[in-house]
């Protein structure tokens, strides 16, 4: 006899199925299918960004279903070009820009649509990063410090365990870059692409151990070097860096390249499929368990529109629904 959840067979007659991060196998056994925060079952969040003025929105959206975006919340102040990262239970938002730089680092719940809170301040005021997470903590990686144009490598960890300010600076990447993209395995976190200085662009993709604090090397390449990185995703097995800003810099030349560079092995990315639409200064990325999703950032004007695509194969993606403001420069989380 199955077993029905919201009259959804979780358990098929032959004792197999699924539940979000538990799979019943026929053995009568349960195996968790532990994704940490860089993968979520639930909704996918878009927070803040450049809506002029800047916004301090919350927006989050299924993962269940292809749908518009709710407003569930708003940060402690308005920024865009945040770094972000997620745990198993909350989503966290490192400084930004909103003239000038903000060094807050701000914490919001999953569990119920609400505001973000002030919980600490960074080690270094820098906006443009990029963020990953592992189980037990959050990181942030590169960006952009005051004066205006200073360009740091630092990798800064964030326990999520406790509300503190006890950033510690665990390496530095390869180079001192900003507005690169960031991708989480479960034992590894990713920069790739982005501005450096010059300026100039670079195709580089830097990688660093969560179990150890230690500088990042130098990886493999995007196909295309970056001005703007695009947003980035994670499955289990593979790091995904969609849109972007190719040079020149003047005229803008945004692109809705779709590449994918695995984890198992030090290697270069492919261009797997596109966007619906070029995305320039840097949209959103989330994860589900099954799927990559890009949200908002410039066309050059400013885009509300929510992109999916699939882990299981490489193809385009396809809009899913909208945010509820058009916005640049957002961060993303996953639930």
């Amino acid at each position: 006899m199955a077993y029905k959840s919201n009259n959804i067979v979780a358990i098929d007659d032959n004792r197999a199925g699924s539940f979000a991060n538990v799979t019943v196998q026929n053995n009568g056994f349960l195996e968790v299918n532990s994704s940490d925060g860089f993968q979520g079952t639930v909704a996918g969040y878009t927070s803040g960004g450049n809506a002029s003025p800047y916004t301090d929105t919350v927006d989050k959206f299924p993962f269940s279903s292809d749908t518009n975006a709710t407003d569930v919340g708003d940060l402690t102040q308005g920024r865009y070009f945040t770094q972000c990262s997620s745990s198993s239970t909350h989503g966290y938002v490192y400084g930004g820009y909103r003239a000038p730089h903000v060094n807050t680092v701000d914490k919001f719940p999953f569990a119920v649509d609400t505001n973000a809170s002030d919980i600490g301040d960074l080690l270094v005021v820098r906006s443009s990063g990029t963020g990953q997470s592992s189980s037990t903590n959050g990181y942030l990686s590169g960006g952009r410090a005051p004066p205006i144009g200073t360009f740091i490598n630092n990798i800064d960890k964030y326990p999520f365990a406790s509300d503190t300010s006890l950033i510690t600076d665990v390496g530095d990447l390869t180079q001192e870059r900003r507005t690169g993209s960031g991708q989480s395995s479960t034992t590894n976190g990713y920069n790739a692409g982005g501005e450096i200085p010059g300026p100039a662009q670079t195709n580089v993709i830097d990688k660093f151990p969560f179990a150890t604090d230690t500088n990042a090397t130098d990886v493999g390449d995007l196909t295309q070097a970056r001005f703007l990185g695009g947003a980035g995703q994670s499955s289990t097995t593979s790091g995904y860096a969609s849109g972007g800003q190719i040079p020149p810099a003047n005229p803008i030349i945004e692109v809705n390249t779709i590449e994918k560079f695995p984890f198992s092995s030090d290697s270069n990315a492919t261009d797997i499929g596109d966007l619906t639409q070029v995305r320039g200064v840097i949209p959103a990325g989330q994860s589900s368990t099954l799927s990559g999703y890009t949200s908002g950032g410039a066309t050059p004007a400013f885009s509300n529109v929510i992109d999916k695509f699939p882990f299981a194969t490489d193809t385009n993606a396809t809009d899913v629904g909208d945010l509820t403001q058009a916005r640049s420069g957002p961060g993303g989380h996953q639930d």
